[in-house]
């Protein structure tokens, strides 16, 4: 493999499913790219390896962080697609906002994605956020203030919680850190 490409056994899964759940077909995506459906089509095959430039291009168009397209550690040949070890969870986002998010599912090709977040003690997101999704949080522990729509809540340890496509904004203004587990669907990341 060059320097300048990644591989991962699960990227071209991943792109594929990444760009339906976009509504994109491969002539569309392969021409914002200007690149031939051959080669994308090779890409979500695994057949091909894109280079670090095709992955911030193809990140930006997908709407997702580069480092959700940067592989793992490996996984077993017995565990892979079924086992994310804690050391092999892959970063997402951006701790811009205080937030630290990892994939707890092996890839993005289930109907649904689970992620873990940490949310730093006063950190607050900075904008609401709504998405077509429906999302179900799981409090493990601190605390965490969220709004839902027009109603304010705060979400101790062991208490759930569901958004609906709805608009939606998190605070955490305690001294410790919060940790979520997240399930959404379809997955956004």
């Amino acid at each position: 493999m060059r320097h300048d490409t990644v591989q991962s056994n699960t990227l071209g899964a991943d792109l594929r499913a990444l760009r339906k759940s976009r509504g994109l077909t491969l002539s569309e995506l392969a021409n914002r790219l200007g690149r031939s459906v051959g080669w994308l089509s090779q890409v979500e095959r695994d057949l091909s390896a894109p280079s670090i430039a095709d992955l911030r291009q193809i990140s930006t168009l997908l709407d997702v962080p580069l480092s959700l397209l940067f592989g793992t550690a490996a996984a077993s040949p017995d565990e892979s697609g079924h086992v994310v070890r804690r050391n092999a969870r892959r970063r997402i986002g951006n701790r811009t906002a205080g937030l630290v998010e990892e994939l707890l599912s092996p890839d993005l090709t289930d109907d649904f994605e689970m992620v873990h977040s940490t949310f730093e003690p006063h950190s607050e997101i900075e904008t609401t956020n709504i998405r077509e999704t429906q999302e179900v949080g799981y409090l493990v522990s601190g605390r965490l203030d969220l709004r839902i729509g027009d109603r304010d809540f705060t979400i101790q340890p062991g208490d759930s919680f569901r958004i609906r496509g709805e608009p939606h904004r998190w605070a955490n203004p305690y001294d410790e850190p919060a940790v979520a587990i997240w399930v959404i669907a379809p997955p956004v990341y």
